[in-house]
């Protein structure tokens, strides 16, 4: 058997980076101005920070069905018979039913987890799905420590751009107007309980409040400090400092990752945005 581990650019990373690691991936499609552009392959994250900054409106879709192919048809030319696939989940992308779809026609044992979102866990995942299988683990108990982190994850956002958020079809004129009038905060979830669909936790009016909820829920969730916790942003560095510092008050002997928010993602929840996504791993 020779199998050949892979995901897609919702990692953060792109082709080349992880092809040091001996995992394969394919770029998620980003859209602006009516071009499509492969995400960190074609456009670059400080291009598409720039887009935000400039206002115009990004979309983004799963990889092209082509690149899945050639990849697929590459690796059977190659002696592979088995792929194993993590890409971003499947409740913001269809990036997973089309690889196991293009596997099935080009006759390739299948195996793949849903990551319930996508970034720092996603990469972890296929990482550490390659180094056990390397390890000699059987595929059942890969599979089953995937799932657990998946379990583990908990992802929430709070988001800035209201008025972003709007032009993008993802909040009424209306709702855009009144939340930037009122100062609401939406705090948003992504986990295994939403399915990798994001979800509505809560509407405060201040950031504090929304930190201080988002502290909450972690607590609730049963989160510890032996937890991975990663602070990612979209153009906040400075914010997301601070937000670690109020976290740190709660979960002092934690260890912290401040990142870049993936592009998959920050486009839709425009710029200001802080992630907190933490994991067991």
């Amino acid at each position: 058997m020779k199998v050949a581990f892979i995901t897609d650019s919702g990692t953060g990373k792109n082709k080349e980076t992880l092809k040091e690691k001996g995992i394969f991936s394919v770029p998620l499609q980003i859209e602006c101005d009516g071009v499509s552009y492969d995400e960190l392959e074609t456009v670059s994250y400080a291009q598409v920070i720039e887009w935000l900054h400039q206002g115009k409106v990004c979309k983004t879709s799963l990889p092209r069905l082509a690149y899945i192919q050639d990849l697929f048809e590459q690796l059977k030319a190659d002696g592979y018979d088995t792929v194993f696939c993590v890409p971003i989940c499947k409740g913001l992308s269809g990036c997973f039913n089309a690889m196991e779809m293009m596997a099935n026609q080009m006759e390739l044992k299948f195996y793949g987890v849903d990551c319930f979102v996508t970034a720092v866990v996603q990469e972890h995942m296929i990482e550490t799905a390659k180094r056990m299988y390397e390890e000699g683990k059987e595929f059942p108990e890969i599979i089953d420590k995937l799932e657990q982190m998946a379990s583990s994850c908990e992802t929430v956002l709070l988001c800035d751009d209201l008025q972003h958020m709007k032009r993008g079809g993802r909040l009424t004129p209306v709702a855009a107007a009144l939340g930037g009038l009122l100062k609401i905060k939406p705090i948003l979830v992504i986990d295994k309980e939403t399915q990798g669909r994001v979800d509505v936790l809560d509407k405060v009016r201040t950031i504090s409040k929304a930190q201080d909820k988002v502290i909450s829920f972690i607590q609730s969730k049963g989160i510890t400090e032996d937890y991975v916790f990663i602070l990612a942003h979209v153009d906040a560095k400075e914010a997301a400092e601070k937000y670690v510092e109020r976290i740190k008050n709660t979960y002092p002997n934690a260890k912290f990752e401040i990142i870049d928010l993936v592009s998959a993602v920050g486009i839709h929840t425009g710029l200001g945005c802080l992630a907190l996504q933490v994991f067991k791993d």
